[in-house]
């Protein structure tokens, strides 16, 4: 565990103030869930992550779907790609870059007419983009990319694979 040198108060209800600048390193919000958790003698705080619990789900898609049609598939939380195609393994754990970030925090979706290029850290995906975000009732919580290598209509398979997931959050 590394120290931060950064001590704060308890206060009379039992809350304690993070830091802007470990909230801002650790990409957490305003308005964010935290897992607590004691790990010997220490308390632990983790970011919670609703879109990790139904990795299996985005898994099992992805598999339905590039077996039906001939496109790959990438799905992110609000930092990373968490489970993609076969093709696509190699990004899987990599951070999204910040134009994916900005789609997220606006909810907009995207669709290339050219193929395109998205880097996550140094790796590099090549196609044509249909992205759209995984929005629940609470949140915008990351990403549906569909990568391809000819011009075809994505956005209904994207929308389809972000509404499946979306509203498993909000079940769960």
């Amino acid at each position: 565990m590394k120290a931060t040198g950064v001590t704060r108060k308890i206060d009379e209800l039992g809350r304690i103030v993070i830091p802007k600048e470990i909230r801002r390193n650790l990409g957490i919000r305003d308005g964010e869930n935290l897992e607590i958790f004691i790990d010997n003698e220490a308390i632990c705080l983790k970011k919670h992550n609703q879109v990790h619990n139904f990795l299996e789900l985005g898994s099992r898609l992805i598999e339905i779907i590039t077996s039906i049609v001939e496109t790959d598939i990438l799905i992110t939380d609000r930092e990373n790609v968490i489970c993609g195609s076969t093709k696509y393994q190699n990004v899987i754990n990599k951070k999204i870059n910040q134009k994916l970030i900005d789609l997220i925090d606006e909810r907009e979706n995207y669709n290339s007419d050219a193929i395109e290029e998205i880097s996550f850290e140094n790796e590099v995906v090549k196609g044509y983009l249909s992205i759209v975000p995984i929005i629940s009732s609470i949140d915008s919580l990351g990403l549906v990319i569909l990568v391809s290598e000819k011009k075809e209509d994505n956005k209904i398979i994207t929308k389809l694979i972000a509404k499946i997931l979306a509203d498993k959050v909000d079940i769960c």
